[in-house]
């Protein structure tokens, strides 16, 4: 379908007030903030058998068809931390392809104009925008196209989010305002979003007339959604609904309704209970039903992993499931938080677990690809330091997993860019001296220091450890594209700086590596984030796990470093996002069998504590600190697990050859199904018994 892309919005001599607003969620949206609908009635002398839409909105859209909501969008650009002045670079359309079969298409749009959440950006200017091919019964085309003809309003019942006042005026509707295409959108290779409304217990009841009444609602799961409010009354009544993941009151929603109406927030919360509270005010007995709009990335299917170990089988339940509802537009951290793409950290270990789960890589693709357009369009500079280059594994590991090599040609360039700037950082004695921070690293707090910025001391052995693991994954890459003499030059560096940590960072007296020198970082280096060195050494588990695991220490060393990080529970304190690299150190360093159930016993209790949602930690990293419970970083044992049992190595892309050393880890028994693109991997173990391994058409197993 060529594209027309017609954008509308309010009339500006309606609404002056109502058309420009910021372009991030990290900035005050004001007044801005304005919903406005737009509908369109098409009727036709015969069927539509077959709507080939392309849609899109700024900032956040909800697009019905025939009184059935099709869509919400639009597909977020991805973002960083830093760099939210001006307008990203691109903008995206979903395309949708439905079959009516109706000789009327009713087409209503509800669009938000103003970034409310750290991952929604503007172009700074209102808009919306369909274009549909449709196919009618007797084989001929006819295009649609929003325009003058669409009808515009603004409904101002919703305001600042989370508030819904029906009292506020409803605008009559008047002819859309055709405007500037100032965005330019690329189709998104990715579908809408899927929903299912999801409803509490207690979560219909009836007020009396002039009664207050509170009421708690519990959902099953945690689940990552909007909320959704519908009232039958005979006069005015207000709702507030108390929106909490476990027991903290996340965001509260402040609803006023005269006679019936409908809510739903366009505001995507991680919600696992509601405390209701409803003063009907109106002279006759109301009614009213919460519940949430669950949404996500569509499932198209998952494997089942189980083992004789129910509570472990309930740890890998409870990572899926919060997986799920962390993969919306672009993975999340968790829908509580909604961090932008930056966190690189966090996606990277839900696309591996969604390798080995929902199998699905689409996603995960499309975030490598937007990371990439954050590198280039700032010279290789993200915020978090350390998780620019824990883009380079992801992107290595995604191509491993699906095949698809246009992810290494497409993000060439921005791979040079990441790597050209970290050789800037390079000092005189060859490791890593004046990055820009030394973010992240973990989120606890050692001495009163936070972890997530900690100064040159604390910091500077783990960002070297990344750096090299990144010049070995960017090798790989290099050499998948036969780029020989770049892959040389990548594993040149990567032995530089090895040499050059093991030399200054490594002690050998206690055998261990220290976390940084206690040189001070340069003054005009200093910021919130890049906090003066201080003078004491410190010997934390994190640099060590990364020096094992990425071939910094040689293989002994680094086995005797990763027992005393698992022995020593004192010491080796990480939090569930670090425990995914002491698991990679595990397996790559043939320590499966004796350490992997261990280091995954530490699961066990928090999701016996709360079965609903991952929690985000293990310890608190600091008293006043509420861990969220939907926080798919800490979820590993969703990958690490049946990778360990199945002791699985991709020889070639898309699992196109495999190698397998089945083993039980010490259960009683394991079944194992694993996606690939040529179907379904499957493995029974029995302890006693022989493995039993089904491979798909175009897996061939290597011995």
């Amino acid at each position: 379908m060529a594209h027309i892309e017609q954008w509308i919005w309010l009339s500006p001599d309606r609404y002056p007030k109502n058309q420009t607003t910021i372009l991030s969620g990290f900035f005050d949206h004001g007044d801005t903030y304005t919903v406005a609908e737009f509908k369109r009635s098409y009727a036709f002398d015969q069927p539509v058998t077959a709507a080939e839409l392309r849609f899109s909105g700024d900032t956040e859209f909800r697009l019905s068809l025939n009184g059935e909501m099709i869509a919400t969008g639009p597909i977020s650009v991805g973002g960083d931390f830093l760099f939210n002045e001006t307008p990203r670079s691109k903008h995206y359309a979903s395309e949708l392809t439905l079959h009516p079969q109706s000789k009327t298409l009713d087409f209503f749009a509800e669009v938000k104009m103003a970034p409310c959440g750290i991952i929604e950006y503007s172009r700074g200017h209102g808009g919306f925008m369909l274009e549909g091919k449709l196919t009618m019964a007797d084989g001929s085309v006819r295009y649609i196209v929003t325009d003058e003809s669409w009808l515009a309003r603004h409904n101002r019942a919703y305001y600042p989010h989370m508030h819904y006042d029906a009292r506020r005026d409803d605008d009559a509707f008047a002819p859309a305002a055709r405007v500037d295409n100032i965005w330019h959108c690329e189709t998104a290779p990715i579908p809408v979003r899927t929903e299912e409304t999801i409803h509490p217990a207690d979560g219909a009841f009836s007020v009396a007339s002039g009664e207050t009444k509170t009421v708690f609602c519990e959902f099953d799961k945690i689940y990552g959604g909007f909320l959704a409010a519908d009232v039958t009354a005979g006069g005015e009544i207000d709702v507030t609904v108390e929106c909490i993941e476990t027991d903290d009151v996340i965001e509260t929603a402040n609803l006023t309704f005269v006679g019936d109406g409908c809510y739903r927030s366009f505001q995507l919360k991680s919600i696992g209970a509601c405390r209701v509270t409803v003063c009907n005010r109106s002279a006759a007995e109301a009614s009213v039903a919460v519940s949430l709009v669950a949404t996500c990335f569509p499932v198209l299917g998952c494997t089942d992993i189980h083992t004789s170990d129910k509570d472990l089988n309930l740890v890998l339940d409870v990572c899926r499931h919060t997986l799920q509802y962390c993969r919306q537009m672009i993975h999340l951290d968790s829908p509580k938080h909604s961090e932008p793409l930056a966190c690189t950290g966090d996606y990277y270990i839900e696309s591996l677990m969604t390798a080995m789960s929902f199998g699905d890589m689409r996603l995960a693709e499309f975030d490598v690809v937007r990371t990439a357009e954050l590198l280039r369009m700032h010279d290789g500079r993200m915020f978090h330091t350390s998780y620019s280059l824990i883009w380079v594994m992801m992107l290595w590991d995604v191509y491993k997993f699906t095949g698809n090599k246009a992810l290494l040609e497409d993000s060439l360039d921005a791979l040079y860019l990441l790597l050209a700037r970290f050789e800037t950082y390079i000092g005189a004695n060859g490791l890593i001296e004046t990055p820009p921070d030394f973010m992240f690293v973990d989120w606890i707090y050692i001495d009163e220091i936070s972890m997530h910025h900690p100064p040159k001391a604390l910091g500077q052995t783990v960002l070297c450890a990344y750096y090299h693991g990144a010049l070995h994954a960017a090798a790989l890459i290099y050499d998948a594209l036969g780029m020989t003499a770049d892959a040389a030059y990548a594993r040149k560096k990567a032995a530089a700086m090895k040499k050059a940590v093991n030399e200054q960072l490594f002690d050998a007296e206690k055998g261990l590596y220290f976390d940084g020198l206690n040189t001070p970082s340069p003054e005009e280096l200093l910021y919130f984030y890049m906090p003066q060195n201080v003078e004491k050494r410190y010997y934390m588990p994190h640099s060590n796990i990364l020096c094992a695991l990425f071939g910094v220490a040689d293989d002994d060393t680094a086995r005797e470093l990763v027992r005393k990080v698992v022995a020593d529970k004192e010491w080796g304190v990480c939090q569930p996002y670090f425990k995914h690299w002491l698991l990679e150190a595990i397996y790559r360093l043939g320590l499966r069998e004796e350490l992997t159930i261990t280091v995954i016993e530490d699961w066990k209790a928090p999701v016996k504590a709360c079965s609903k949602g991952l929690v985000e930690g293990f310890i608190a990293p600091e008293p006043t600190y509420s861990f969220d419970h939907s926080h798919a970083w800490g979820g590993t044992p969703l990958y690490s697990l049946p990778k360990a049992l199945l002791g699985l190595e991709i020889l070639e892309p898309a699992y196109k050859a495999i190698r397998l050393d089945p083993s039980l880890l010490g259960l009683e028994s394991a079944h194992i199904e694993v996606p690939t693109p040529q179907g379904v991997i499957v493995c029974d173990l029995t302890e006693g018994k022989e493995p039993v391994i089904t491979l798909p058409e175009g897996v061939t197993l290597v011995k």
